[in-house]
């Protein structure tokens, strides 16, 4: 072989030894990130106690607000009416659940049903009709316990002097209209003969311009936000994302590729969401699942402000950012200057001061039931 054949020989081999180089390096600096391992407990010291997500109170945030890495949030925006740092250091009054998760007549078409005797609650139950909807609208009936004196729903061994029977106003599927009030009349109807009992329904055209000005107020008052995150680089493996979620205390949702972050006490609806790609959540082999964006949500309507679910997106936003190398975006991908955040953070503060004012405080039970 001579010299100019060897010399190429060479030469074809590191260029072969440089492409399946750049293509490795390529390649691992594209996968997906991947979450860390778990450190192996000692089998001589106590094993770590474990404890299943859940919503209670104690296991609500795995990491408290004061730890976060703050975002920055700017400097004060003049133009505005209120200020976002002194709007969330006002006293705020504290959340109690003043009104029973019954009837209302805040939200509620309520029709009495007075039967000629005392009705037991077997009988009652027997009576209720199989759906618990009028059209697109929650259908209740209640009944007045004769011992406890109280509104409550028929329950075997008890005895009720007195029923009522409800449908919702309006919820986020629009106003109550004639038809679905026609089909609350027939229940309720058929109910209250079944206990030979005589009802007394309001006008529909007064309850049907009630929940007209009563979803007009809600559409105007309801606030759902949605940020996104989006990598900087390289992508994010499903692993990865669950496992930078949960150091902030988010625990795994009801559908996959969607996790939550608790409230603070027990049965509440969530303070924030964190979702992605279900498909990539799904997959058979979820390391190799590429994810480039995640959205976190907050349904403003849902969560009391005292929890003061808009701060703590902030931080959870900006925690997760630096964990894992991501930027900040609204829903349309554009990315948010921190200062922008201040205009959302005194907006909210007047949202929830009229709803305050209509009786209808985010948190609330009727505020839950009429934004859903």
């Amino acid at each position: 072989m001579s010299t100019l054949q060897l010399s190429l020989a060479i030469i074809g081999g590191l260029v072969l030894a440089l492409i399946v180089a750049y293509n490795t390096w390529t390649s691992r600096r594209n996968a997906p990130k991947r979450a860390l391992p778990q450190e192996p407990v000692d089998p001589a010291g106590e094993p770590a106690q474990r404890q299943e997500p859940g919503f209670d109170a104690g296991a609500a945030v795995a990491v408290p607000p004061s730890e976060f890495h703050g975002l920055d949030r700017g400097p004060d925006p003049s133009e505005h009416a209120v200020d976002a740092d002194e709007a969330l250091q006002l006293p705020v009054p504290p959340f109690s659940l003043e009104r029973r998760p019954g009837l209302d007549p805040l939200i509620d078409v309520i029709a009495s049903l007075q039967p000629e005797h005392v009705v037991s609650g077997d009988a009652a139950l027997a009576a209720l009709p199989p759906t618990r909807r009028a059209g697109s609208k929650p259908f209740a009936i209640e009944g007045l316990n004769e011992a406890t004196q109280q509104w409550e729903t028929p329950a075997p061994g008890q005895r009720y002097q007195s029923f009522q029977a409800g449908v919702q106003l309006a919820n986020r599927m629009g106003a109550l209209n004639e038809i679905e009030f026609s089909e609350f009349v027939v229940k309720a109807q058929a109910f209250a003969d079944a206990i030979n009992a005589a009802p007394d329904f309001p006008d529909m055209l007064q309850e049907v311009a009630r929940a007209r000005e009563l979803d007009q107020f809600a559409s105007d008052h309801d606030a759902q936000l949605m940020f996104m995150l989006r990598a900087r680089q390289a992508a994010w493996s499903p692993g990865y994302v669950q496992q930078n979620a949960a150091r902030l205390g988010f625990v795994p949702g009801a559908m996959p590729g969607r996790l939550v972050l608790p409230a603070s006490a027990q049965g509440l609806p969530p303070l924030l969401t964190l979702g992605y790609d279900t498909q990539a959540a799904l997959a058979e082999d979820p390391d190799q699942s590429a994810i480039r964006d995640i959205t976190l949500s907050l349904d403003v309507a849902q969560v009391h402000r005292t929890e003061q679910p808009f701060a703590r997106l902030r931080d959870v936003g900006a925690a997760l950012c630096e964990a894992m190398d991501g930027v900040l975006c609204d829903q349309n991908g554009q990315p948010l200057p921190a200062m922008a955040m201040d205009p959302i953070a005194a907006d909210l503060e007047l949202l929830y001061d009229q709803l305050d004012g209509r009786d209808l405080s985010a948190g609330s039970v009727l505020a839950r039931r009429l934004f859903s």
